[in-house]
C-alpha cells in the first residue's frame, strides 16, 4: 500500500449483504459491483449487541464492547442519574422524557461524558501518532481538537441547549447543521426537512469537497444515514435505499476523476452497522408489550420519576430490552418465569456472581456461562459452561475443547458485554425474529423491520475493503480499529 493512501471508511447504516448480493444478480448496483471486483468482500462481519448505531460506532471507534467503551445501548437506565438516557429513539418517547433531557444526553453527554474517557477513540489514538483524522455526521466523534456546535435560535431558545457549546472532535468535524465547516463554501441541505444535515448527500457533498480540493485527512469516518429508515419501514428486501446508495458511492468515486484513480488515492471501506429482522405484518401480533406482560409489577411510567416505589424500569432498544430490578423482593428467575411464557420472546439473561443465567422462551432448559475455562472459541476467547449450550445453539467439540457459534455469532461474548456495559442489577431481554418490544410510546415497525437484538440477521454485517490487499484478521466490527491503525501505519 501506498503511504499517500488515505482511508475513507463509510458506514451505511443498515445495509446487509443479502439486499448488495441482489442488487448485484439484478445488475443495479454497479459501483458496489466495481469496487468488490477490485477488493474484498465479507459477507458476514459480527457486529456489537445491542444492535444499535451509538453502541456499534462506540465499538467500531475505540475496538472495544460496552463493557469497556460504556455506550450500553440506544437506551437505557442511570443508576447514578435516576433517570432513564435516550439518545433518540422516536419522537413520542423522546416527548414524554423531555426534549431538554434528550438533547443534553445525545448532543452533549453521549461523547463527552457515556463514552468511557479512559477508552480512546480511533480518533485521539491517530492525533497521538501524528495523523489527521475526519468524521462526517458520526454520532462517536470524540477526539483530541476542539469544535463548536452551534445551534440556532429556533432549537436554542425554547430549550435548555446553550446558543454553542465546545467538544472535542477530530481534525476535521462535521456534525450536520451544527458543525458544518463547509457553511461558507458550499450548500448542503441542512434543514429542519433534510433532517439537520444528517442525510445522505450532505455527507457525500462534504467528502466529495474535501477530495476535490485535497483536504482529506488520513482517516475519514463517513456516516450514510438514509438507509436504516427506508429499511425500518419497508423491510430487509427493500433495494431501492440501496441503488440510490450506490449512486452515490459513485458521485464519490468520480470525485477522484474516476473510479480506478479513486482506489490509486484511497482505501474505500464500507460496511452496514447492524442488520434487520423483517418484523411481522399486524394480524401477526408482532409487537411485543412488556408493560401488559408484566402488569404486576409497579414500571417506571417513560417520564416519570424513580421512587422508592418503582419495583422495574424498562429501556427498549427495539427488538432488545434493559430490564432493571430495583428491588429485592422479586428475583430474576422469577420475572423470566413471566416473560417466558409469550413465546414470542426469545433468549433473557441475567447476571448470577460470576455466571451469566440465559434461558429461551418455549422452553425448559437452562444455562450459565462464566469468562475463563477450558472451551476456547473462534475468537480465542476461552469459557466455563454449566448446564444445557443448546438454549444459545452453542456447539461444544469436547475433545477439540471448543465451542462454535450457531444463531447468535460471538453471543458468550456480546452477551456478557452488554451485561457487564453499566451499573445496576438488570436483564437482557430479546424478541424472536419476526417480533419487536415495546412499552408506552417505544416505536415500531409493524410490516417492516426491527434491530437491536442477537440474531444473524441483526448481528452479521458487509464489509467491503478495495484499495489494499492487506486483510483483516478477524471478522468482528470490535477488532477493525486495530486493523484500520495497521493499514496507516504500513
Amino acid at each position: 500500500m501506498n503511504r499517500l493512501q488515505h482511508i475513507i471508511f463509510i458506514c451505511v447504516d443498515t445495509l446487509m449483504s443479502q439486499a448488495i448480493d441482489k442488487g448485484i444478480e439484478q445488475n443495479k448496483l454497479p459501483t458496489f459491483q466495481f469496487l468488490m471486483e477490485h477488493g474484498q468482500y465479507y459477507r458476514n462481519v459480527v457486529t456489537s449487541f445491542p444492535t444499535m448505531s451509538v453502541s456499534i460506532d462506540s465499538t467500531l471507534l475505540t475496538g472495544t464492547y460496552p463493557d469497556e467503551h460504556r455506550v450500553p445501548g440506544l437506551v437505557w437506565y442511570s443508576t447514578q442519574d435516576k433517570k432513564v438516557i435516550n439518545y433518540g429513539s422516536g419522537f413520542w418517547e423522546i416527548y414524554r422524557n423531555g426534549i431538554n433531557q434528550y438533547l443534553n444526553d445525545a448532543l452533549i453527554r453521549m461523547n463527552g461524558d457515556h463514552l468511557n474517557p479512559q477508552i480512546p477513540t480511533i480518533f485521539e489514538e491517530l492525533d497521538r501518532m501524528g495523523l489527521q483524522s475526519g468524521s462526517v455526521n458520526g454520532l462517536i466523534y470524540r477526539g483530541s481538537a476542539d469544535h463548536q456546535l452551534n445551534f440556532p435560535f429556533w432549537i436554542h431558545m425554547p430549550t435548555a441547549l446553550p446558543k454553542n457549546i465546545t467538544v472535542k472532535g477530530p481534525d476535521l468535524f462535521a456534525y450536520g447543521a451544527f458543525s458544518n465547516p463547509l457553511k461558507s463554501v458550499k450548500s448542503l441541505p441542512v434543514s429542519p426537512i433534510g433532517k439537520f444535515g444528517f442525510n445522505n448527500e450532505y455527507s457525500l457533498g462534504m467528502v466529495t469537497h474535501l477530495i476535490q480540493n485535497e483536504q482529506l485527512p488520513d482517516f475519514m469516518y463517513v456516516y450514510f444515514p438514509d438507509l436504516d429508515q427506508k429499511i425500518h419501514k419497508k423491510g430487509p428486501s427493500d433495494l431501492d435505499g440501496v441503488i440510490r446508495t450506490d449512486h452515490q458511492l459513485k458521485t464519490l468515486l468520480q470525485a477522484f476523476g474516476s473510479p480506478e484513480e479513486a482506489l490509486e488515492k484511497a482505501v474505500i471501506i464500507i460496511m452496514g452497522d447492524n442488520g434487520m429482522a423483517h418484523v411481522h405484518p399486524k394480524n401477526r401480533q408482532p409487537v411485543i408489550d412488556l408493560g401488559q406482560i408484566l402488569n404486576e409489577y409497579r414500571i417506571l411510567r417513560q417520564g416519570g420519576a424513580v421512587t422508592d416505589q418503582t419495583e422495574l424500569i424498562l429501556a427498549i432498544n427495539d427488538r432488545m430490552a434493559y430490564l432493571y430490578k430495583l428491588t429485592s423482593q422479586y428475583s430474576f428467575e422469577q420475572i423470566s418465569e413471566v416473560l417466558k411464557a409469550d413465546e414470542r420472546i426469545d433468549i433473557l439473561a441475567w447476571k448470577d456472581d460470576d455466571w451469566i443465567r440465559v434461558v429461551r422462551s418455549g422452553s425448559s432448559k437452562k444455562f450459565a456461562y462464566r469468562s475463563q475455562g477450558d472451551l476456547v472459541d473462534p475468537y480465542h476467547q476461552s469459557w466455563t459452561l454449566a448446564e444445557d449450550p443448546e438454549v444459545l445453539d452453542l456447539q461444544i467439540n469436547t475433545q477439540k475443547n471448543t465451542v462454535d457459534y450457531g444463531h447468535y455469532p460471538d453471543v458468550l461474548r456480546r452477551l456478557s458485554a452488554a451485561l457487564h456495559s453499566h451499573h445496576g442489577e438488570y436483564m437482557v431481554v430479546t424478541a424472536k425474529p419476526g417480533y419487536e418490544l415495546k412499552y408506552g410510546s417505544s416505536p415500531t415497525h409493524i410490516g417492516g423491520a426491527g434491530h437491536g437484538g442477537i440474531s444473524q440477521a441483526e448481528s452479521l454485517v458487509p464489509l467491503i475493503i478495495a484499495g489494499t490487499d492487506h486483510k483483516p484478521e478477524s471478522l468482528r466490527v470490535v477488532d477493525l480499529k486495530s486493523y484500520f491503525l495497521q493499514l496507516l501505519q504500513e
